[in-house]
């Protein structure tokens, strides 16, 4: 079979000729050679929706800080200077004696406060905070898997895209090489000018498929370079240089479906993150709850400000006579009734929590879909790829004794041509069918978290 598969490898070994000018005028990176790891490290790097993902991660983080915030101790500091018009300001006498606030007044403190009981929120801020994290963490590595898997997809589409574009200039030669044989025998009136027609039609009806497998290399390689971060140049139109130097992933697979589906289970970042939501779900009924119970906190300051009144003796105030001390002392603060607030707040968390819950159990079982399905396509595109193993070169043998045939007078040019096709066909089955399974086996390794990158 490897024999085989290095045949229709080998088929048409260059591209047309036009293709291979384009890919000269390429910059140095983009027709560097590109191996299959060489396209997934780049897309790692440079692939648009994991730079996204690079930063709602970076934003998630922002996050866990905000949300440790409520447990950490609050340290204020605060500053006031204030200047009053003289006209503005009453005054008092008592005996003789004025008494006024100044016309300019300052004060400042610095104040430390600590929350030590918040009806439950402290531990599960912390809680919060940590599935928070471990919830940003997972839906990374699950836009990373993606990205990767398009990219695995992107790199066999134009692989497939080259192999066709080869296929179809090797079908397209036979049919020139035929009609030229049938030019030369009409001229030496071995046969009739309708053998001629006939091998112009069968030409001229192979070429579309060959521009068509043309234009869908050129898609193939713009939708990789694409998925790779590439800004091309623009004077780079016409077909995008890309030098991929691997084939298609087509080792054997042995699988063991039970095995395969609870290894999903255990390793799907997608459950990963689910699970996470479950738990900040569940905590949000704890802040929700706390509500109904009182908030204690602590605090401790010094305070400085300015002299009020004017002592006996003194005909105003000074600014720089002062006055400071420390103060420290605790809060409890309960709000024993806020009109169902609480009530309603704890209702939606629950309800919330439930809906979390049945999101988990539902991805389950979506990924255990995913799992028997890609394994099931993978089973049938190793099936395929199997069955087209000495296919090629039976067709190839049948091309060869239809000519025999048809030069020894028992065959006709219709068996010759019927032949021709039917190599085609069997050369783009079995390029297709190794495509195929590359990209089932791709798509199965995906299902059960084969390719998981992770995160540290």
């Amino acid at each position: 079979m490897k024999q085989v598969l290095a045949g229709v490898l080998a088929v048409g070994m260059a591209i047309s000729s036009r293709a291979q000018e384009v890919g000269t005028n390429g910059p140095e990176w983009l027709t560097r050679p590109l191996s299959l790891v060489n396209a997934l490290d780049t897309a790692l790097q440079q692939n648009a929706k994991v730079q996204e993902a690079r930063n709602d991660l970076e934003t998630s983080r922002g996050l866990v800080v905000q949300t440790r915030a409520v447990a950490m101790p609050q340290l204020q500091a605060n500053a006031v200077y204030k200047y009053t018009q003289p006209n503005d300001i009453e005054g008092l006498t008592i005996n003789n004696y004025s008494l006024s606030t100044p016309d300019q007044n300052w004060n400042s403190d610095v104040q430390i406060v600590q929350s030590i009981y918040l009806g439950g929120r402290l531990t599960a801020a912390f809680r919060a905070a940590t599935a928070t994290q471990k919830q940003a963490v997972a839906d990374f590595e699950t836009t990373v898997a993606n990205a990767l898997l398009e990219t695995r997809l992107a790199y066999y589409d134009v692989l497939l895209a080259a192999q066709q574009v080869r296929v179809h200039e090797a079908s397209v030669d036979l049919l020139q090489h035929e009609l030229s044989d049938q030019e030369q025998r009409q001229k030496a009136g071995t046969v009739p000018k309708f053998n001629v027609l006939r091998a112009e039609v069968a030409l001229a009806n192979e070429r579309p498929s060959l521009i068509g497998a043309r234009n869908q290399y050129r898609i193939a390689k713009n939708n990789l370079a694409n998925l790779l971060g590439y800004n091309l140049p623009h004077d780079v139109w016409e077909d995008i240089p890309l030098n991929l130097t691997d084939g298609f992933d087509t080792a054997p697979s042995q699988v063991n479906l039970p095995d395969a589906i609870q290894q999903a289970l255990n390793r799907r970042t997608e459950l990963v993150s689910a699970r996470q939501k479950v738990t900040l779900q569940q905590l949000n009924i704890v802040n929700a709850q706390a509500g109904y119970k009182p908030a204690v906190s602590v605090f401790a300051g010094y305070n400085w400000f300015n002299q009020q009144y004017p002592q006996p003796g003194q005909a105003a105030v000074s600014l720089n006579s002062d006055y400071s001390g420390w103060n420290a002392g605790a809060q409890l603060s309960w709000n024993i009734f806020d009109g169902w607030l609480t009530a309603g707040k704890v209702r939606e968390a629950r309800s919330q929590f439930d809906k979390s819950q049945t999101e988990y159990q539902d991805e389950c079982r979506q990924i255990e879909l995913e799992v028997r399905t890609t394994y099931s396509d993978l089973i049938q595109a190793q099936e395929t790829l199997d069955s087209q193993s000495s296919v090629q070169a039976e067709a190839e043998e049948a091309l060869r004794e239809a000519r025999e045939r048809a030069e020894a007078g028992t065959g006709t040019q219709l068996d010759v041509l019927d032949a021709e096709t039917a190599l085609t066909q069997a050369r783009t089955t079995q390029v297709q069918a190794m495509h195929d399974y590359s990209a089932a086996r791709a798509r199965f390794q995906r299902a059960i978290a084969a390719d998981l990158v992770s995160v540290h």
